[in-house]
């Protein structure tokens, strides 16, 4: 059932091109938003890092309700290579957004950061209340730095204007995130997209066995990235009293994980399976493993009446079936 145009609030989602904002696209679609009522730009129309263009943007088409989904992201390379890009972009970008959401009336904001906000030897699962206990991991310091920014920007925002001006902006903290739009480079991408095209380009080749990286024992924690948009959506539409009673002004985020975590190696052996893959799978134990174990504790998030849905092999399946359609497209 579609909302009516006049019903439905003017939501503008940041970075909707990208696999976590068209994820959202799809979930208020799904929900019954107007697209009409769905404001979007492209980088070639909008440059986030500029403040002015940003404000005219906001006075111009003065949404109601924002997701920022926008950042620059990329894996360990690109944060080593670029870091000064990384921590100017990511600051530029939400403290422009957020300031001309604020400044053009917009009561109600959801920004989306990451689970490297924690320090490199949070306790697991990690918790909201791991945040600013010790290090970060030095490799994406500066990307890291930026998401805690946007949350203490939402978080000071809401102190000094949520009574005067009814500003309710919340943060959502995802674990690592596969599906549709996933960039499946060869050097750039995660883990599930880099297994995705591995396996495929060896079953291709026919060849007779595919090497990993490290010894395959570190556990990870993964998400659709359709059960993320669900969770963001869910997130923002909490009455404020509900959200408020398990959260702390200073403390707000909510971590979005699947609830449960896998080795590297079991990882490996069910994306073989989808993909078709018959070969040995092979482990390069002179490579780094990085963190033994990173889960997300999604406890609060729980108790605010989300789980997650899609089973990994369920989506697993899902975005094999993205990523050959993306070979196709090219």
């Amino acid at each position: 059932m579609n909302k009516s145009a006049s019903s439905s609030p003017r939501i503008y989602v940041a970075g909707h091109r990208g696999m976590v904002g068209s994820a959202i696209v799809r979930q208020l679609l799904a929900a019954g938003h107007s697209e009409s009522n769905i404001i979007a730009r492209t980088h070639a129309d909008l440059d986030l890092t500029d403040q002015a263009a940003v404000r005219s943007f906001f006075a111009s088409e003065t949404p109601q309700e924002v997701y920022l989904a926008a950042a620059r992201v990329g894996g360990i390379h690109a944060n080593n290579t670029y870091p000064a890009d990384f921590i100017y972009d990511n600051l530029m970008m939400e403290a422009n957004i957020i300031d001309a959401a604020f400044r053009n009336g917009v009561k109600r904001l959801l920004f989306l950061g990451s689970s490297c906000i924690y320090p490199r030897m949070a306790p697991q699962p990690m918790a909201e209340d791991a945040l600013l206990t010790g290090p970060l991991e030095p490799t994406n310091e500066p990307y890291a730095i930026a998401k805690i920014a946007g949350i203490k920007l939402c978080e000071s925002y809401n102190r000094q204007y949520g009574q005067s001006h009814g500003v309710d902006y919340r943060s959502v903290m995802p674990t690592n995130l596969y599906g549709p739009g996933d960039n499946y480079h060869p050097e750039n991408s995660h883990v599930i997209p880099a297994l995705i095209r591995r396996f495929h380009e060896a079953r291709v080749a026919s060849a007779p066995n595919v090497t990993i990286w490290g010894t395959g024992t570190p556990l990870r924690d993964f998400l659709y990235v359709d059960d993320m948009a669900a969770a963001s959506v869910h997130v923002m539409n909490l009455p404020k009293g509900v959200f408020d009673q398990h959260t702390r002004p200073m403390q707000s985020h909510v971590n979005v994980g699947s609830g449960s975590d896998m080795s590297i190696a079991d990882l490996a052996r069910a994306v073989g399976q989808i993909v078709g893959f018959e070969g040995a799978i092979d482990f390069d134990v002179s490579k780094p493993d990085g963190a033994p174990r990173k889960l997300m504790d999604s406890h609060r998030l729980n108790a605010l009446g989300w789980m997650a849905k899609v089973d990994l092999r369920a989506g697993l399946a899902r975005a094999y079936a993205d990523f050959l359609n993306a070979q196709e497209s090219h």
